[in-house]
């Protein structure tokens, strides 16, 4: 019998018993949507992250204070060893640098008239927009002027303008931010977190501002910040930048053992990124492939049942010349199309899935052909594969014997 016959008769055994082989499919058909999806939703939160990281400007370098060893290991009482006076000292020393925000933040209650917030107050200088990568969307931003007089200014994020003023123009108007007024002379684009901070939901004020009235000085060094954001002049730059960097603040923190800071860049951060995605993309796709050998088995279960079903028939056929090779190919190819079909329409679920989670999610999750091709090609070799012990036992049958147990 040629292959092309075999095909039609496997076809036809298994449209007659429709049911049976919808429900057969059914662990293969959720393991191939399980395992799209769960790659899918993977890259798309690797590439969310990677937006998230480049949208914090371009040649970045984040120095922060305390050693990476102590970051890493999760201390509580993190050093406080950078202060605005280092920011000034790299803008002004490191002549690979364009740009020097030092920023420090706190959280308070804001508010306008009967409105109130509890939202993010940050505390950075003119270099801010330029290191960032921020634009104002209308009047200005806090200037070196407002640095050296310390004055009460706040430019605010573009989702705090709307809750507090809603229609009205903040340009001119005054707010109080922990029962201090401040005056709104700029509202900023909008443009979403990073870092951990919205900055949509915050508003933005002079750092000297905000360490003599809002939050005190908390470093006997000076002014404290969280980090320093350092824009070098290009991506050839950021190394030199780096190095630079690390010797003026050993040398003015009269450093000669460990560092009391550590630098990282977007590359550092992307890099860390996308191992851990990775990692978390593979251990989803192998969680969501134990479904596929479920479904195996499954098959293979159902098969052996067929062979049971079906002695009769493979007895007439042996008796009428038809060879072990061909039951074997028969059930195996059955076998194939039950998994093959199985992965196809799991391909179609896993597809519209994604599609639904990147309507109702910030991820831009995409179909990945690797996945489909990989996901396809597996669940077909799982049908090759457990559909083998249920041909090869059909094919043993002594004809004789399968004829009198019918």
């Amino acid at each position: 019998m040629d292959f092309t016959e075999s095909l039609r008769m496997a076809v036809k055994t298994l449209t007659a018993n429709k049911l049976r082989s919808s429900l057969t499919m059914l662990g293969i058909i959720i393991g191939n949507a399980s395992v799209i999806a769960m790659v899918g939703l993977g890259e798309g939160a690797q590439t969310f992250i990677n937006e998230q990281l480049q949208s914090l400007g371009p040649n970045v370098l984040f120095v922060v204070p305390g050693s990476r060893e102590t970051r890493q290991l999760g201390a509580l009482d993190v050093p406080k060893t950078l202060v605005v006076a280092d920011a000034t000292a790299i803008a002004k020393q490191v002549p690979s640098v364009v740009g020097v925000a030092p920023e420090n933040s706190t959280r308070g209650l804001i508010s306008y008239r009967n409105r109130n917030t509890n939202s993010s107050i940050i505390g950075t200088n003119e270099d801010f927009l330029t290191v960032r990568s921020f634009e104002v969307a209308q009047g200005r931003f806090i200037n070196d002027l407002d640095l050296r007089r310390n004055s009460s200014v706040v430019v605010l994020g573009d989702t705090l303008a709307e809750r507090l003023f809603e229609n009205a123009n903040p340009l001119g108007q005054q707010i109080r931010i922990r029962n201090i007024t401040f005056d709104v002379v700029g509202v900023l684009e909008k443009k979403g977190s990073n870092l951990g901070l919205d900055y949509d939901d915050a508003v933005i004020v002079p750092i000297t501002t905000l360490s003599s009235r809002l939050v005190g000085r908390t470093s006997p060094y000076g002014i404290e910040v969280s980090f320093i954001s350092v824009s070098a002049e290009d991506q050839e730059s950021m190394q030199t930048a780096q190095f630079q960097i690390t010797n003026l603040l050993r040398l003015r923190h009269g450093i000669t053992d460990d560092d009391d800071f550590y630098i990282s860049s977007q590359d550092t951060l992307l890099d860390i990124a996308n191992t851990i995605t990775g990692a978390l993309t593979l251990m989803l796709a192998a969680i969501a492939s134990i479904s596929l050998i479920v479904g195996g088995i499954g098959i293979m279960n159902i098969m052996l049942v067929s062979v049971r079903e079906r002695t009769q028939e493979i007895g007439l056929r042996k008796a009428i010349g038809a060879s072990q090779q061909d039951i074997l190919v028969q059930f195996l190819i059955e076998a194939i199309i039950l998994s093959a079909a199985g992965g196809l329409v799991g391909t179609m679920l896993g597809a519209g899935g994604i599609l639904l989670i990147s309507a109702v999610s910030p991820f831009e999750a995409g179909v990945s052909m690797t996945a489909v091709l990989v996901a396809v090609g597996v669940s077909g070799g799982i049908g090759l594969f457990f559909g083998v012990v249920p041909a090869r036992q059909a094919a043993k049958l002594d004809p004789i014997v399968a004829l009198r147990s019918a």
